[in-house]
């Protein structure tokens, strides 16, 4: 196996965060979390646009029951490409307690997703940030959906906040559930009713197949930690307008941060400032990633 290196500006997980003061409801889903290797294991793609440190299987079920977490979703790294080996044996290796997000190319085969649906993917992503990942044409990601559309997966969709209105045509299109990661990236330095998130306020509003993940206050802020204050009206406004169809996860192992690392355990402290009552923590905790990932289903 390839020896790997990592980025010198890279920026590691914190080995051992606090235990959160906010107790999760039973049933609680860290809704947005990734693996990276062990790269001497799950090789990382030449064409990675970034080297991270290993962040596997064990050490995010270790953070999932220290933070109190009961199940994960976890969302293909770019730095795997479309090798979704690392993150389907750590489905594989959850025992029913996570979901998959893939990463597939329009020539992946027909048998390649149905075993990755036996393994628990449920999502394919569709990452459009160039610092990530090199965004393909429309009929690419077209051609993608008519391959997951008879397992009934859905989409996540990455962006940034000033993309939104030449990918509206496009994203619109798109006949499934939409997950739309990190709020759409929103600047929070700008008015809470600005003209850009007004713009995705109103793809959620008038396209109710679209969900959205309220996470990320450490990659949006530019307030800081631990409280995230900047932040914090842009996902109570979401949670409020549209609490049936929000999401909430923790990103570890917070790929290409540069200013800070969070504290997860502060992260989880943070959901009690956007979800303000015990009704809306719970619908996005458990109910909606349940209803999503798990629908009929015991568990």
């Amino acid at each position: 196996m390839p020896k790997f290196t990592v980025d010198a500006d890279w920026l590691d997980f914190l080995p051992s965060p606090s235990r959160p003061n906010f107790t999760l409801p039973a049933g609680t889903v860290d809704a947005h979390c990734h693996v990276f290797g062990p790269g001497d294991q799950f090789p990382f793609v030449p064409e990675r646009k970034y080297t991270p440190c290993d962040a596997g299987k064990d050490t995010l079920f270790e953070l999932r029951d220290r933070l109190g977490v009961s199940r994960n979703v976890i969302v293909q790294a770019t730095c795997h490409g479309a090798d979704n080996s690392a993150m389907v044996d750590a489905l594989h290796s959850s025992h029913g307690r996570a979901r998959g997000v893939a990463t597939v190319r329009p020539d992946v085969s027909r048998a390649q997703l149905a075993a990755m649906h036996d393994a628990g993917v449920r999502a394919v992503r569709f990452n459009y940030v160039p610092r990530l990942v090199d965004p393909q044409p429309d009929e690419y990601y077209h051609r993608i959906v008519e391959k997951i559309t008879p397992l009934g997966w859905h989409i996540v969709i990455y962006f940034e906040a000033t993309d939104l209105a030449n990918r509206w045509k496009f994203f619109t299109s798109l006949d499934a559930v939409v997950v739309v990661d990190h709020m759409g990236r929103p600047d929070v330095s700008q008015p809470l009713d600005g003209e850009e998130f007004e713009l995705f306020l109103r793809l959620i509003r008038e396209h109710d197949n679209f969900w959205v993940k309220t996470t990320c206050p450490e990659r949006l802020t530019r307030s800081g930690p631990p409280t995230y204050d900047d932040v914090v009206p842009f996902a109570r406004r979401v949670i409020e307008e549209f609490p049936d169809r929000v999401l909430w996860g923790t990103d570890w192992p917070h790929p290409n941060l540069k200013f800070h690392m969070p504290d997860d355990g502060a992260l989880v402290d943070f959901i009690p400032f956007i979800a303000t009552t015990e009704a809306l923590q719970y619908k996005l905790l458990v109910d909606n990633p349940t209803r999503l990932y798990w629908e009929g289903e015991k568990w």
